[in-house]
């Protein structure tokens, strides 16, 4: 039985009035980007009525494309059909991408839904259909309504794979005293290193509640077809085997245009944007072969995947790997799915999101760091014994560190049987 939507509170009226001082910027980019477009109803708590299941139901949140992609270890373990504690999963993103990515790997077995916004009617009219018997968050979306009207239902809520970048806890110690009961009702977080479990703690997380698990991005899953995707990838764009190609991931505003203006003689260059409203940007910049367009490819040393879920199969093509978004600021992105699949990783220094990661791959040899992309990557390009050591180091140093998912799924498990310490008040 569904409880009645309490009535709006102050905190919602600090959220509408934020929108409203905000609406004109907000509409204005909404408009630019085409995100106008998106699931309202959805965003407001609308959800469809999930199919009837004995099993407990976890809900399993995730902010974004990255987020989501991670999650493929928690979802599997959970879910398995050969346990006996095996659990329904229902994945939540925030983003239309996230969403978009979350539908295309979990869709055919699993609900996949959109999570609302933090008013407490879309709040409680999303968990009025849902019912979960616990939220686990991946990573940061420490909501006040959203954990309050967790706390009124009894519902227990963790944290996995738990960061708090120095950028995000200096905002958060600005406010602790307002965030401070959202994350004191949390039952238990699973965070990637001390340092972060310490500001965890600061921010109101009993101790005893909160755990050292590892980033689960080591524990990278890779399509089983993989290989035969990339072939058919290459192919299709018209990549010359025999000569090298560079492939840019996950790359960010600034970062194409100086990698198509620094592209020595000779060498190819794969870029795959991180977010789909910039291919057309992206497209501007030269001639490229586009995945997108149908039809014989133009021939050209310029490739743009401008098509989501092909990141991976674009990455087993390399010869070297440019890890996007870690030289205009943004922090980088995942260097862990190339090292896996054996490549040299270039990475930038603007890599704050993944330093941990990008310290030991460094570390053991699999990745380096450079000021300029090309810097970095004429390097490796030009050493081919340096290359063959990069690619060797990076599937073990990988391996290494796996584990962080089924210390997660531990936790999760454990908050279910209701072993772990109750959420605070």
């Amino acid at each position: 039985m569904s409880r009645p939507t309490p009535l709006p509170n102050a905190l919602d009226a600090f959220y509408a009035a934020i929108l409203l001082v905000g609406s004109p910027v907000l509409a204005y980019r909404l408009i630019r980007t085409g995100k106008w477009r998106t699931d309202w109803r959805g965003r407001l708590g609308h959800t469809a009525p999930l199919a009837t299941d004995s099993r407990p139901t976890v809900l399993l949140h995730g902010v974004s494309v990255g987020e989501t992609a991670a999650a493929a270890a928690l979802v599997d373990s959970l879910s398995d059909p050969n346990r006996v504690d095996s659990v329904r999963v229902v994945v939540s993103a925030t983003t239309d991408t996230g969403l978009a990515r979350a539908q295309s790997i979990y869709g055919a077995a699993h609900p996949v839904t959109r999570h609302p916004l933090d008013f407490s009617r879309a709040v409680n009219r999303f968990l009025d259909t849902v019912r979960p018997d616990v939220v686990a968050l991946m990573e940061l979306e420490v909501w006040p309504n959203f954990t309050r009207a967790c706390q009124r239902r009894g519902i227990p809520v963790v944290v996995v794979n738990g960061r708090l970048s120095s950028g995000s806890f200096r905002g958060y110690r600005r406010v602790r005293s307002l965030v401070a009961p959202s994350f004191q009702r949390l039952a238990g977080v699973a965070a990637q290193t001390e340092e972060y479990a310490e500001r965890f703690r600061f921010l109101g997380v009993a101790g005893d509640r909160v755990t050292v698990a590892d980033s689960m991005k080591w524990d990278v899953t890779l399509p089983p077809d993989l290989e035969d995707t990339a072939e058919r990838l290459g192919r299709d764009l018209g990549v010359d085997p025999t000569r090298p190609l560079v492939v840019a991931v996950s790359t960010g505003p600034g970062e194409e245009r100086m990698l198509v203006e620094g592209r020595p003689e000779g060498v190819q260059l794969m870029v795959v944007p991180r977010k789909p409203e910039r291919f057309e940007e992206v497209a501007s910049l030269g001639p490229w072969v586009r995945r997108s367009s149908p039809g014989s490819p133009t021939p050209s040393d310029l490739f743009l995947v401008d098509t989501m879920g092909e990141a991976e199969a674009a990455t087993a093509l390399a010869d070297v790997v440019a890890v996007g978004r870690s030289w205009n600021g943004l922090g980088a992105s995942n260097p862990v799915p190339p090292a896996v699949l054996g490549k040299p990783v270039v990475v930038g220094p603007d890599h704050e999101n993944f330093r941990e990661m990008v310290e030991v791959l460094g570390s053991a040899g699999a990745l380096r760091v450079a000021p300029d992309p090309w810097a970095g990557l004429r390097t490796v390009l030009d050493d081919h014994a340096l290359a063959a050591r990069m690619a060797s180091a990076g599937p073990a140093t990988v391996e290494a560190h796996r584990g962080a998912a089924a210390r997660n799924v531990a936790l999760i498990r454990s908050v279910l049987r209701g072993t772990a310490p109750p959420a605070l008040g």
